[in-house]
């Protein structure tokens, strides 16, 4: 009668196994260095390009949607200080991540489901090497290395994008941009905006690579899988961050 609601659950169980097993890797030996780099590369440098545009039209689109309002009540002044909250808050964190997610979670589904469906998981298992241990840990240590720091860089470009605006269609001075843009900033937003993008992170890298290394069925296999990260992943992430916010607008 409640044969439906096996599949939810064995995937379930099956994403806290491989979870598990890949964060309780990253204190343990080995550690693959070499792959860990190499991760941080493709992942970090390689999503610096679209997570900077992403970060300067949002601050653009930020201080023109705000710049109306703000000038009917004659405080366009505090167009930094919007800027600011939002993306360090909300913004910067999660459509990097989401960025991030359609980028790197379908790529590492699709690498690991490649390596799955050609049998080159089992033979490292035959060898003697971990697949969790040599696979997942690198992508997860890399990518809670890196999107934290790319959240940064849009948050900053972000706001550059905000003092463009501000400065050619507001007519604010450096100064009055920037000073209320960093004084609005609190220890509680700075603790949001790297948060998050951490938690984003472990979500992304353990989402890809567990649809990764479950991949079945040939290359149709591995199309499914790489749709099934992106979605995951992304839908977590909205979830994650629901629920990180909801505990910061409690203190």
């Amino acid at each position: 009668m409640l044969d439906f609601l096996k599949p939810p659950i064995q995937t379930f169980q099956d994403f806290v196994l491989v979870s598990s097993r890949a964060l309780g890797n990253v204190f343990r030996r080995p550690h693959y260095n070499s792959d860990i780099f190499q991760q941080m590369d493709i992942i970090g440098v390689g999503s610096l390009p679209i997570t900077s545009m992403v970060g300067w039209f949002s601050g653009i689109v930020m201080a023109l949607q705000m710049s109306r309002a703000l000038t009917t009540y004659g405080a366009e002044s505090r167009v930094g200080e919007i800027v600011s909250i939002t993306l360090v808050r909300e913004l910067g964190p999660v459509l990097t991540a989401l960025l991030v997610a359609g980028r790197n979670a379908s790529g590492m589904a699709s690498e690991l489901g490649s390596m799955k469906v050609t049998e080159q998981i089992d033979a490292m298992r035959a060898l003697g090497t971990d697949p969790s241990q040599k696979l997942v840990t690198p992508r997860l240590i890399a990518s809670a290395t890196m999107l934290p720091l790319l959240t940064i860089i849009a948050d900053c470009i972000g706001m550059i994008g905000g003092y463009f605006v501000a400065s050619t269609q507001l007519g604010l001075t450096s100064s009055e941009y920037w000073t209320s843009a960093w004084q609005v900033l609190e220890y509680n937003d700075l603790a949001q905006g790297l948060i998050k993008p951490f938690a984003f992170a472990i979500i992304i890298a353990l989402v890809g690579c567990f649809y990764g290394i479950r991949t079945s069925g040939g290359t149709q296999g591995v199309g499914r899988a790489t749709t099934n990260a992106v979605v995951w992943s992304s839908l977590w992430i909205i979830v994650i961050n629901t629920l990180i916010t909801q505990v910061f607008v409690n203190f």
